[in-house]
């Protein structure tokens, strides 16, 4: 039988996976993309594993609004990341740190 504390450590690793992502691989922005949306899931996990071990639909109704705004921020985000692909032809970080018009 798997439990709560299965979920709770699956989310853990998935969460620290996407952490160490980030503070890894800073040169990318697709990766860091990838990165942030793998910690958002981590979370809506956790909140699931908790609505159904205390038997509470907040959980789950509060994840179904994550996945919405995070579906909008990978939208946005990947738009941003085309125009920016257009305008510098790269998508490394450290070219885009300069706010030259």
């Amino acid at each position: 039988m798997i439990s709560l504390s299965h979920y709770l450590i699956l989310g853990a690793m998935l969460f620290s996976l996407s952490v160490a992502g980030i503070f890894i691989n800073r040169k990318n922005v697709i990766v860091l993309l990838m990165s942030i949306e793998l910690m958002l899931l981590a979370v809506n996990m956790n909140f699931i594993a908790f609505s159904h071990y205390l038997q509470d639909l907040a959980g789950q109704v509060f994840v179904f609004f994550i996945l919405t705004v995070a579906a909008a921020e990978a939208a946005i985000g990947l738009a941003i990341l085309v125009v920016l692909f257009r305008n510098k032809n790269t998508i490394n970080v450290s070219d885009l740190d300069a706010m030259k018009g």
